[in-house]
């Protein structure tokens, strides 16, 4: 599985490596949707189905959203050299260097979480069902329902089951705007 993940992971980054400079907006927005995609199967993977569902559905909302943005904007991209040059002088782009200081920044305090957030993990492969044995053991008594499954879901992980819930109907919500502000033209 670990060698199936890393072909995800190096898709994922050719994907986004291409969003980066696409000269087609459609296309790099294409190339966007394969990262997210990508993301959604690693959740399955690693057998995480309610955070792919989440991913589906966030995922689709994007491209939609995107794609309706780019029907009715220009397909091509503004191009902007990371200097200007005025009356001669070239000055550095302060848009360019904005967005090198801000991206710069949010990877650096990704990693930074991203290795404080594993420290604590199981070895890869391993997991640790602190929870899992305490449902089957306990879980029809605690919640009284007869179908444990039911049970657990709104009953133990109603929080959960609630903002998975939130963010379909978000999502449902979300198309039918796009899609009746097209219709409104």
């Amino acid at each position: 599985m670990e060698a199936l993940l890393a072909v995800l992971i190096l898709l994922m980054i050719a994907g986004s490596i291409y969003t980066l400079h696409a000269r087609d907006l459609l296309s790099a927005v294409i190339a966007y949707g394969i990262t997210g995609f990508g993301l959604v199967i690693c959740f399955l993977l690693l057998k995480a189905p309610d955070l792919a569902i989440a991913q589906i559905v966030v995922e689709i909302i994007t491209l939609i959203i995107m794609i309706a943005v780019i029907r009715i904007s220009t397909r091509e991209d503004l191009t902007e050299g990371a200097t200007i040059k005025v009356e001669g002088v070239r000055y550095v782009n302060l848009r360019s260097a904005v967005y090198f200081v801000t991206g710069l920044l949010f990877v650096l305090g990704f990693m930074y979480y991203f290795m404080k957030s594993t420290l604590n993990l199981d070895p890869f492969g391993e997991h640790s069902a602190r929870m899992g044995q305490v449902y089957i053991e306990q879980g029809a008594e605690l919640t009284g329902s007869a179908n444990l499954v039911a049970g657990v879901l709104f009953d133990f992980r109603a929080y959960d089951t609630l903002g998975e819930a939130t963010i379909l109907i978000t999502a449902v919500v979300g198309i039918l705007t796009v899609l009746r502000l097209k219709g409104r033209k």
